[in-house]
């Protein structure tokens, strides 16, 4: 028997740091929302009680290290599983990127070995597990549009953003958000406007939503990887109505309302990095 599973990547429409807390983290306020790009999990028994991973990608890990693989361990130890499984990752999320491709794989992994076992285990209590192997992984368990809190465990619904297309752009380099995250002086850092964001969904009003997306994190990024920020300035050159770096980056992304304007900045983009993609909302 072999379970599949979508694993859609995720854009932050939001990602606001509030505070350090005493335990290291930082509390955070983000609304992400899900995107048609997507990696693919087949889940499979093994007769023997341990996990396998496979994949073909030279930048991630088949062993413990994944956070697939932590999924795994996680769910078989919480639910008391003996049984063994083979997950088998197709990537088409870009590793490193901003774009959750590490969590939403976890998050695949939870939903799959919950159907593969038959628990009939509901998503709160998932991504109340999820949120212990990685601070986006609870919000990929749901997927759609949400706002994250806290350190990212505590999520809530919103309504999905009006309809449009998004035009992704990576440069060749990975970002560490633990390095990022490293830099930050909560004091001097731009706080993007939540509450108009929310208004924009509400409301579905596209315009709004383009002028008020914001992102903490972008300027720590953007000084220690200049090449983040020529790629936002290009996407604005070009036209998109709303542009921001998704997570910690190096992805940017621009929404667009029409297919052939959004066709036309998804070419002139591929002239300044190899990874741009033409994708649509799921949230």
């Amino acid at each position: 028997m072999t379970i599949l599973e979508k694993a859609p990547a995720k854009i932050n429409l939001s990602l606001d740091v509030l505070r350090k807390r005493e335990d290291g983290y930082h509390d955070v306020e983000m609304i992400m929302t899900s995107i048609d790009l997507a990696d693919r999990i087949e889940l499979e028994r093994l007769g023997e009680n341990r996990i396998e991973i496979s994949l073909e990608s030279r930048y991630v890990p088949n062993d413990e290290r994944n956070l697939a693989y932590k999924a795994a361990d996680v769910f078989k130890e919480a639910y008391g599983i003996t049984e063994g499984v083979h997950i088998r990752i197709d990537k088409n999320i870009p590793v490193s990127a901003g774009l959750g491709g590490g969590s939403t794989d976890a998050a695949a992994v939870l939903r799959g070995l919950n159907r593969l076992w038959s628990l009939g285990i509901p998503l709160d209590e998932l991504a109340e597990l999820g949120s212990t192997i990685g601070a986006d992984v609870a919000f990929c368990v749901y997927g759609n549009t949400a706002i994250a809190r806290g350190y990212g465990e505590k999520i809530e619904s919103l309504p999905s953003p009006p309809s449009c297309w998004i035009i992704l752009a990576k440069p060749d380099i990975g970002v560490s958000t633990k390095t990022i995250f490293g830099q930050i002086d909560v004091e001097r850092l731009f706080h993007p406007q939540t509450s108009e964001i929310l208004k924009a969904l509400s409301e579905r009003n596209f315009d709004k939503l383009c002028r008020n997306i914001g992102n903490s994190l972008e300027d720590i990024t953007f000084s220690l990887h200049p090449e983040v920020m020529r790629i936002k300035e290009a996407m604005v050159h070009a036209g998109a109505a709303g542009v921001l770096m998704s997570g910690s980056g190096p992805t940017v992304y621009g929404l667009v309302e029409q297919q052939s304007k959004a066709t036309r900045i998804y070419n002139g983009m591929r002239g300044f990095c190899d990874e741009v993609y033409l994708v649509r909302l799921l949230g």
